[in-house]
């Protein structure tokens, strides 16, 4: 059975397979531009603040 997905960032039809080497993207650059919005911060997921984002916080507040 082969399994059809939506490219997340373009939106094209590919396989869900071996066949298909940057599943679920269609492409290498489809895959740099969602790493690239992950490296920027314009995705997240959402959860309490870690100890790394207190500890930025409280240096950037005594500056």
């Amino acid at each position: 059975m082969t399994v059809i997905v939506q490219c997340p960032t373009c939106k094209k039809p590919v396989e869900y397979s071996e066949k298909s080497p940057y599943r679920p993207f269609c492409c290498k650059r489809c895959r740099l531009i969602d790493l690239g919005a992950w490296a920027s911060e314009e995705r997240s997921i959402p959860g309490d603040p870690t100890f790394d984002d207190v500890l930025s916080e409280d240096l950037t507040h005594k500056n």
